[in-house]
Formats: C-alpha cells, sequence, structure tokens
C-alpha cells in the first residue's frame, strides 16, 4: 500500500489564471460560509447538523439561480471540497479535536482551495501542470513526483505568491535499520539536545529579522493613517498595499528560513536512528508564559515533532513520546536518584553519586531511558 506524501511548488499563472484562481478561492469561501449558516441554523431547529451529500446536492440548484450563477464559472470539485472540509470540522468538533468552524473571511491573508485528480484532470508535463479550469500554468517543477497525484491545493500568500500543493500516493523505500536510538531534549537556548552530546543550535529566525520587521512594520502603520486620514479604501492605497506585501514577504521568509532548518534535522535524526525517544511537550500551555511565548513561537517544537513522525511513519522508524510530566531534568542518568526540582538557571550540577552533569544532555539521556523502558514494557504485555 501506498503512502502519502506532499509536494509544494511555486505557481506562475498569468492574468487570466489568476482571475480564475481567485475567483475560485473567492467561491470556495462562499460555499463553505453558506454551508456553515445553513448548517448552524439546521442545528438549532432540530440539533442535527446537516451532511455533505445534503450540503452537495444542493449545489447545482445554486449554480441555476440568478443569485449566485457565477459559480458555474469556477470548478465545480473545488466548490464541494470545500463542503467537504466543512463536514470533517464538525466531525472533529463533535469529537472535541477542534472548537467548532468559523465563517471565513476574505480578510485572511493566505487564501486556497483544493480539487481532486479526477480522469487525469491533474497532470504535469515539463514545466507545466494541467489544473481543473485553468488549463496548462507554468509552475517551478524542482521534483520528480513517483506516483499518483490524488488532489491539488491551490494558494495565494499574503506575499501575492501562488502555490501548488500536490498531494500524492506513492511507494516509499523504508531506510535500512541503523540499530541506534535517540533522546532528544528540545530547548529555547539551543532548539534540540541528543543525548550523545549533538546540539542543534536555536537560529532564532524571527529574533535576527526582529528590527527589520519593526522598521517594515512600522512604515506600514504610517501608510495605514495616511489612508485613513486622505479618506480611500486600504484596497486602493497603493502605498498601504505595496508595503504591505513587502512585510508579508519578510514573514513569508522566516517562514521558509524556519521550515528548511526543521526539515534537514528531523530528515537527518529519523536516517541515522530507530528509535527516536522525545518529550510529549505541552507547547498550547507554555505559550500562556508571556516571558516565553516568543521564543517558544520561533523554535516551533510542534512542527518539528510533526516533521519526525510522518518522516518516521514513512521510513519505518519508531517515535516514542514520553509524559511531559516527567522529570528528566532532575534524575541522574547514571545512579537514577531524583535530585530535586531545579531552577531553569542551574545549567551543571553534580549529582550525590559524583557525577557532574550538563543539565540538557543528562535530559535527553533520561528521555531515551525512559523510552526503551517503555518499548521494553510493551513487549512485555504484548
Amino acid at each position: 500500500m501506498g503512502k502519502h506524501r506532499a509536494y509544494k511548488f511555486r505557481l506562475y499563472p498569468n492574468k487570466e489564471q489568476e482571475m480564475l484562481i481567485n475567483k475560485t478561492i473567492g467561491s470556495s469561501r462562499f460555499v463553505f460560509n453558506y454551508f456553515l449558516s445553513l448548517w448552524k441554523e439546521e442545528y438549532k431547529k432540530t440539533g442535527k447538523g446537516l451532511t455533505y451529500n445534503k450540503c452537495a446536492t444542493m449545489i447545482p440548484a445554486l449554480k441555476k439561480s440568478n443569485e449566485y450563477s457565477w459559480l458555474k464559472e469556477v470548478d465545480s470539485i473545488a466548490l464541494q471540497s470545500s463542503v467537504k472540509n466543512l463536514e470533517d470540522s464538525f466531525n472533529r468538533f463533535f469529537k472535541k479535536q477542534n472548537k467548532a468552524p468559523r465563517f471565513k473571511s476574505k480578510k485572511n491573508p493566505n487564501q486556497s482551495y483544493t480539487t481532486k485528480n479526477v480522469s487525469n484532470s491533474i497532470q504535469i508535463q515539463g514545466n507545466r501542470i494541467k489544473l481543473p479550469k485553468l488549463k496548462m500554468a507554468k509552475f517551478a517543477n524542482s521534483r520528480d513526483i513517483n506516483g499518483s497525484i490524488l488532489r491539488a491545493t491551490i494558494s495565494r500568500k499574503a506575499s501575492g505568491k501562488y502555490f501548488v500543493s500536490l498531494l500524492v500516493e506513492e511507494h516509499i523505500q523504508e531506510l535500512d535499520k541503523s540499530n541506534n536510538s535517540v533522546g532528544i531534549d528540545l530547548g529555547i537556548k539551543d532548539f534540540a539536545i541528543l543525548d550523545d552530546g549533538t546540539v542543534y543550535n536555536n537560529n532564532r529566525y524571527t529574533t535576527k529579522m526582529a528590527k527589520q520587521l519593526a522598521r517594515e512594520q512600522r512604515k506600514l502603520s504610517r501608510r495605514y493613517e495616511q489612508a485613513k486620514k486622505d479618506g480611500k479604501k486600504l484596497e486602493d492605497a497603493k502605498n498601504y498595499q505595496k508595503q504591505k506585501i513587502k512585510v508579508a514577504r519578510l514573514h513569508e521568509k522566516v517562514a521558509n528560513q524556519r521550515e528548511d532548518f526543521l526539515n534537514k534535522v528531523s530528515t537527518i535524526i529519523v536516517k541515522n536512528h530507530d528509535v527516536i525517544c522525545i518529550e510529549d511537550l505541552n507547547t498550547k500551555g507554555m505559550l500562556r508564559n508571556h516571558n516565553l511565548a516568543k521564543s517558544i513561537s520561533d523554535v516551533s517544537w510542534s512542527m518539528f515533532v510533526d516533521k519526525l513522525q510522518y518522516k518516521a511513519d514513512w521510513y519505518g522508524k519508531q517515535i516514542v513520546k514520553i509524559d511531559r510530566w516527567y522529570p528528566s531534568s532532575q534524575i541522574c542518568s547514571s545512579c537514577g536518584v531524583n535530585s530535586g526540582k531545579k531552577t531553569l538557571d542551574i545549567r551543571n550540577w553534580t549529582c550525590e553519586c559524583g557525577v557532574e552533569h550538563d543539565r540538557d544532555i543528562n535530559a535527553s539521556k533520561n528521555i531515551k531511558n525512559e523510552g526503551l523502558r517503555q518499548i521494553q514494557s510493551y513487549d512485555k504485555i504484548g
């Protein structure tokens, strides 16, 4: 059975295609909001919501009406996908996996729509990609795709750039076993510390760009105030719009740098280890600490763990998550004695057994030991 893998490429639509993409994004957003409203009304009346099938069968009638006849101009599968996303959102809400779906806003900086590959409606030919309604569009074909394309998501970023993300089903060859295991302690001062002493530095991408971002955002604020003073709508204020794109591209640059770093580190760790032990961190809870929130957001622990997880699934490796309350920093990895809680400013300490510890390396060793212990206990139960 194949595994799912996503590929993201820069898309270079011409003016006509750009207009159609924007129309499809707007139409998909409208359909989502339209049926969300109906869904909520139905829930108030009957205590039950609608279903995807009920909503999808109503779309043709919308297209035939004079009021919404413009829906005919865009990809019909994109509209159906929008309704499917709505149903999935409600299903996750009822399972208490996320909050209730909210109406989508056209002011959201990132906009997208999704379409499926039906009868080879999505194909790659050199540096061009065939997409429903758009026909052949130019894109940056930087990687070969070895598998069948299931669906495509076309997105427009705040920077004004367009991208296409392809979900592909393909056979991914599992990596050879390395017979190595690793414990990882995630931190703010250093991004990741392995039990063998390897340290991946925290590059602090947002912090490095902070001055430039602050300067450009101040310019944006001034142009906003000027537009208000001139009585212009923001959409018509050219200087404001230019500066808005400039700020968005700086944010995009930071995000790209961070993702590239996380991809490289996660790939190295997965390739070189069969068992990866890591703490199950409560990132949302930690973000409530206003002193650390900015630093925690910058290191992107959650994104890193997600990358480790899906790459481990691809390549036949194992992720073991340690309970967030496990006192990895307090236990001596040599003798196993818990010497009590230590404040964050204590980076080195000596156990009563005489072994001197670096706080982070010791924590990663304990995380590894606890992970391997859990695996052994599972095997015994099995």
